[in-house]
């Protein structure tokens, strides 16, 4: 029988699992010990002699134990032998990239599904009929993936047990959406497929918010701050509404047409002139909507001007700050908890070291082979394994560490990695050792930039004195004789790096390596148009063409000699934080990014069932026709500045693509009215409510959040780097990740809180 270290489970498990055990531990109940401090398992203090299975359990459920603190995880979760096996295979790396591959399909499905999107364009006028999937062939897909889902669902239910499951709203959430995505599967299947509605559809992105804690946490934090974010939304309101009844007063209707211009086309009723004040808010149709009165009397200006300042300077501008601090205030209370789950993992897993350790079962000290042995099996990455594990060796001659020591060993986790680059290459001769010295002065990195903005220079200037010409009458031998010069000494220049700098010098900086991919891109290119057209002279016929013209190959030399030039980011300090800040975003901020992508998601789908097919080009523009557009055009008339005259024929609501493309549209609020303006014609006014809650959710709410969080994360690595040389800033990977953005507001949790919670523990029980 295989004695388990910690309890585990339930009632019936505990029995099933621990047969020999006394009445009283198998209904785990664990025996209080009368030692202040005591330690108990299984209803027993920590036992001197144990078999090895059981220590080997130990150590086990230590390393899962860390492995949470370190990706900020639940201890919450069965930790018996089986469960901890099942819990590190649910969290490997290829079980967790499957899940989220599995996610990703589910997601794509709405490009595939009726109205697919798999059309080259999206213009009604020029769009050939997509192709549709059968009946089946994204049902199976998806059916599939719920499978899936619900093995997941499965599994997260056992890890952490009936009793944590009933009170986690998320994964009764994800429950109740799954089952009720399974009937809607079984109807659209019993329908061959032809329903309007796929509900079903609306509700998959709430896959891909329960499988990543950071965004249930941004989630919840943005559901709190909607209290104040009401308040100054209702004063936005009640200005715009004021204008609005002072716009109809002061520009009402008059006797003489020639002066009812701001009344016919911005104030002609109620909606029309709440429309033109909500658009002139976002500046998207200033001057246009004030030109008919200004130009009438200046005076005008005044109520224009006025509305602007107070509304799109003032009340925006503070919104955007109320968003911001009470936003960030909430996030820092749910990075807070993120902390705690660390330490606490961190704490159990003394606990439990320290049980295991015999000699010290009563003391709290662990043993440093034990801590040593554990480290080496913690799936986390190698360089925090090595500073660990050398802060570990430090206590090597004690023998032990105490459980401040070992909690101090785990700041390593919040400390900037400094990546050591290779020693130089040692030579015996002095001249290369001169050359060494030379070609591994940053001088040389100087050299290669100017080198590098010369080139770009050069087809600049070509580009622009060949601008007016065709393909034909361009002479690409200039240009490619230039660019042959300029790849040599590139070529030159990577040769004589590696030399300095031995070849794990020299890739251990990034730079090198984008600098020398892009270079023996270019020299292979220029192999290619050698081979292909000889050797370069003055009477190449530009014509003449293989696989590619001369042209086009001339022209992607060019594109990657321009892109080579970024070469230069990690040379200029400012720059260098600039780029590795949007790296950053990229890499540990993907949270934002997934609730927006959910928000796009749900507000497309909602966009095609309210929209789709609503706007129709004319019957003589729907054909495939070779003749102008100025011809095609000229068989109706339609107004200047609407959708129809600015032919935004390719944003619509036809297909799920489509509407994305349109969403980013009204988000970057450009031009947005031709949209409102559009549809309210084609459909009903009440279509204004679904773009107006789009801006306000997307542009005024998330686009400001978003760029707070730049200016938070940009602030950190500035204010961390302020004192770095550039070499320096390229040396130190700064880990900028929410956690770390907040780390000097964060307090740290007291011994008597994480003792506290550790009781709370459903399948750890401790006692003190």
């Amino acid at each position: 029988m295989e004695t388990d270290g910690l309890l585990t489970g339930s009632v019936n498990e505990a029995s099933e699992e621990y047969g020999s055990l006394s009445g009283q531990e198998r209904e785990g109940a664990p025996r209080r010990s009368s030692g202040r401090g005591s330690f108990t398992v299984l209803g027993q203090p920590c036992a001197v002699e144990r078999d090895s299975d059981a220590e080997e359990l130990y150590i086990q459920q230590a390393v899962v134990l860390i492995e949470d603190a370190v990706q900020y995880r639940s201890i919450n979760h069965r930790v018996d032998a089986r469960s901890l096996r099942l819990y590190r295979w649910y969290y490997s790396r290829i079980c967790q990239w499957g899940l989220g591959l599995t996610i990703a399909v589910v997601l794509l499905l709405a490009f595939v599904e009726r109205p697919s999107s798999l059309s080259i364009s999206s213009d009604p006028r020029h769009r050939f009929p997509a192709w549709e999937p059968p009946c089946g062939f994204t049902e199976s897909i998806e059916m599939v993936c719920l499978i899936i889902f619900f093995l997941d669902l499965a599994v997260k239910g056992y890890l952490i047990g009936w009793e944590e499951f009933r009170k986690n709203k998320w994964l009764i959430g994800y429950t109740v959406v799954l089952s009720f995505s399974v009937i809607d599967w079984v109807l659209s299947v019993s329908m061959a497929c032809d329903e309007k509605f796929r509900v079903r559809r609306l509700l998959r992105p709430f896959f891909l918010l329960q499988n990543s804690s950071m965004m249930k946490k941004t989630l919840k934090c943005i559901k709190r701050t909607l209290p104040e974010i009401a308040s100054v939304i209702l004063l936005l309101a009640l200005h715009l509404c004021l204008f609005t009844m002072i716009g109809m007063l002061l520009f009402a209707k008059g006797e003489d047409p020639k002066k009812n211009g701001e009344w016919r086309f911005h104030f002609r009723d109620l909606p029309t002139s709440l429309t033109s004040l909500l658009v002139l808010l976002t500046t998207a149709n200033n001057p246009d909507v004030m030109i008919p009165a200004y130009s009438l009397n200046r005076a005008y200006s005044i109520f224009f001007v006025t509305f602007s300042v107070i509304g799109t300077y003032c009340l925006m501008n503070l919104l955007t700050a109320i968003i911001y601090n009470q936003f960030r205030g909430y996030l820092l209370m749910s990075v807070q908890t993120s902390i705690i789950r660390r330490r606490l993992g961190i704490r159990a897993a003394f606990q439990v070291l320290k049980c295991q350790g015999a000699q010290q079962a009563a003391e709290e000290h662990v043993a440093v082979d034990l801590v040593l042995k554990v480290m080496s099996r913690v799936q986390m990455k190698s360089y925090y394994r090595k500073a660990i594990t050398k802060e570990v060796q430090k206590y090597a001659d004690v023998g032990y560490m105490d459980r401040e020591e070992f909690r101090k060993m785990f700041d390593e986790l919040d400390k900037d990695r400094i990546k050591e680059h290779p020693p130089l290459p040692e030579y015996n001769s002095p001249v290369l050792q001169r050359l060494q010295v030379v070609f591994s002065h940053y001088f040389l990195t100087i050299l290669g930039n100017a080198v590098a903005l010369a080139n770009v220079i050069c087809i600049c200037t070509i580009l622009v004195l060949n601008a007016e010409k065709s393909t034909a009458e361009r002479d690409n031998y200039v240009i490619e004789s230039i660019n042959l010069c300029f790849i040599l000494y590139y070529l030159f220049e990577v040769c004589v790096k590696i030399f300095a700098f031995g070849w794990k010098g020299y890739l251990s900086y990034r730079n090198n390596i984008f600098d020398c991919f892009l270079t023996i891109l270019l020299l292979v290119l220029q192999i290619i148009i050698f081979f292909t057209y000889r050797f370069p002279h003055s009477q190449w016929d530009p014509s003449s063409a293989s696989v590619m013209s001369l042209w086009e190959m001339v022209r992607l030399i060019n594109m990657l000699i321009v892109f080579r030039f970024l070469r230069i980011i990690p040379d200029i300090k400012l720059m260098a934080l600039v780029a590795s800040t949007l790296l950053d975003l990229v890499k540990n901020l993907r949270a934002f990014a997934g609730i927006l992508m959910v928000v796009y998601y749900v507000f497309a789908v909602f966009g095609i069932w309210l929209f789709e097919g609503a706007i129709k080009p004319p019957p003589e523009m729907s054909v495939i026709s070779n003749t102008s557009m100025e011809n095609i055009t000229s068989n109706f008339s339609v107004q200047c500045g609407t959708y129809e005259q600015l032919e935004y024929w390719p944003n619509n609501f036809d297909d799920f693509a489509a509407a994305i493309i349109l969403l980013y549209d009204v988000m970057i609020v450009n031009n947005w009215q031709a949209f409102l303006e559009a549809y309210s014609r084609h459909t009903t006014e009440w279509s204004k409510i679904y773009f107006v809650c789009w801006w306000l959710t997307s542009s005024v709410m998330w686009v400001n959040l978003f760029v707070a969080v730049i200016l938070e994360n940009f602030i950190y690595k500035w204010d961390r780097s302020h004192s770095c040389s550039v070499t320096d800033v390229e040396r130190i990977r700064y880990e900028t990740s929410v956690q770390f953005m907040f780390r000097e507001q964060i307090q740290e949790p007291t011994e008597e809180e994480l003792l506290c919670q550790l009781n709370q523990h459903p399948h750890l029980h401790l006692h003190w």
